[in-house]
């Protein structure tokens, strides 16, 4: 199979249109990175997925979405999510796990953890703060259950140990880092 030949999600020049939109939502924290026009329908959460692993990399699929064709590209081995480097979870299903949080001598070695969600509005207003929101945004994920907001706060507290965000609906996604604090409205 020649690059051609490949789907258009596993392509080296979509990884890097991907990159540099995932790059621009997690600089601005909150803000919606839409990757219908580079996936083909492909999941945002793959797209996700495709542009951050590589061989050298952990994921736990807690979804069981990822098929077989999907962890042959991805090319990442599989772990428990208390091991994973990336974690992909189901924002409707309350986390049973605490996630890797990284040390004070090597904070990132906290994980990414990729949850999806029913979309990216119409839920429960938020209120984030931090470096790269001006004042504050306002996010209102629709599908996310109350117990990963709490999980998060935990997992986060300790700074600058904790864990990376990423909310994925169908076609777009928002990078939510450690250093966003999250508030009800």
């Amino acid at each position: 199979m020649s690059v051609l030949d490949l789907p258009r999600l596993w392509r080296p020049e979509t990884h890097q249109a991907l990159f540099r939109r995932i790059l621009d939502a997690t600089a601005r924290p909150g803000t919606l990175a839409d990757t219908a026009d580079l996936t083909e329908g492909a999941p945002a959460a793959l797209a996700a997925l495709a542009t951050f692993c590589d061989n050298t990399q952990t994921l736990a699929d807690l979804t069981g979405s990822l098929g077989a064709t999907d962890w042959a590209f991805l090319d990442v081995a599989r772990a428990a999510p208390e091991a994973a480097d990336f974690i992909l979870a189901d924002g409707a299903t309350a986390p049973g796990f605490t996630p890797r949080l990284g040390t004070l001598d090597l904070p990132d070695g906290g994980a990414t953890v990729i949850v999806t969600v029913a979309a990216l509005d119409g839920g429960a207003t938020l209120v984030l703060q931090g470096p790269g929101i001006k004042d504050s945004r306002s996010i209102a994920p629709r599908g996310l259950a109350p117990g990963w907001l709490a999980a998060r706060a935990r997992w986060c507290a300790d700074f600058p140990m904790g864990v990376d965000f990423v909310l994925a609906d169908g076609q777009s996604l928002m990078i939510l880092p450690r250093t966003t604090q999250i508030t009800g409205a």
